[in-house]
């Protein structure tokens, strides 16, 4: 609500006569909160009934975080524009502790992502990880109750509500790789609707897109999903770009990185393929049909 809210309030800015109207929706993904994401099934948990609600009218648009979206989207549906990125990051949030390192071995640290979990048993195989669900509120009472020694949750998502004075420690993406797309804004509409394609074409921040394509298509590439421990991270420096990727069994064993620079004048999906053949070269296929057959 408070993504849809922001878009709302942009528009607004922008179109001030507009008339604006929020459809509060429930989906899956909200529903289920007591089962971690990757045993749901993977990306679109919190998508599909907001595109049931695109494809019959009943909205015109929908709000997404980015690293929820599914890598191929319903067919007559588009994401019309990814508005400037907040921080991409992860967030250390703890009562007690300055970082994961100085955790007494068997702390529980509390996480959503398997993702986070796979890189955290990576680098701090002393500490036990535990599933995390709800609201960012929801997660930080259940910190606060003594139930976790610390909690990693996207910074972007604290930044927005507010929450910054709770951020213990920023994880940088060399430390803890971001998912693909995260701290990004997509607005989707049926890709017949020219009309709203146009009145949103102000709230598409170019680079944001780029970063965002490139990240999708290197996990398109190794069909990432909620279920598959991967991360994707590009960013623009001047012409050129950097984009980052891992894969990683799921018990954090087997982690393969790899990283590619080149213009942005070439096509982002260029470079977000070449890194995931990159990986696939090295053994990523095998990596990941462990993980699908766990």
């Amino acid at each position: 609500m408070w993504q849809a809210g922001h878009v709302a309030a942009r528009l607004q800015a922008i179109y001030p006569g507009i008339h604006l109207e929020l459809l509060g929706m429930t989906t899956e993904g909200d529903r289920k909160l007591g089962t971690p994401l990757a045993a749901l099934g993977g990306k679109g948990l919190f998508i599909k009934e907001l595109e049931v609600a695109l494809e019959s009218g009943r909205a015109d648009v929908a709000v997404h975080s980015m690293k929820d979206m599914p890598m191929n989207l319903p067919a007559g549906l588009t994401i019309a524009a990814i508005s400037e990125r907040e921080d991409p990051r992860d967030a250390l949030v703890s009562n007690d502790y300055r970082d994961l390192e100085s955790m007494p071995p068997g702390s529980i640290v509390g996480t959503s992502s398997l993702r986070r979990e796979t890189q955290l048993k990576a680098r701090c195989p002393h500490l036990r990880v535990e599933a995390l669900r709800g609201n960012v509120q929801t997660r930080l009472r259940m910190l606060d109750e003594g139930r976790y020694a610390g909690i990693i949750l996207a910074a972007a998502g604290l930044k927005r509500l507010g929450l910054s004075a709770r951020i213990t420690l920023i994880l940088e993406p060399a430390y803890s790789l971001p998912a693909v797309g995260q701290g990004a804004l997509g607005i989707e509409c049926r890709a017949e609707r020219q009309d709203l394609i146009d009145l949103l074409n102000p709230l598409d921040d170019a680079d944001s897109r780029w970063c965002v394509e490139a990240e999708r298509a290197f996990s398109r590439e190794l069909a990432g999903s909620c279920t598959v421990p991967l991360g994707g991270f590009a960013e623009i420096t001047g012409t050129n770009a950097r984009l980052r990727g891992f894969v990683a069994s799921v018990d954090g064993s087997r982690l393969l990185h790899d990283e590619l620079t080149w213009p942005i004048s070439r096509a982002p999906q260029e470079l977000g393929s070449a890194v995931a053949q990159r990986l696939i070269a090295r053994g990523a296929r095998e990596i990941l049909a462990g993980v699908h057959s766990s």
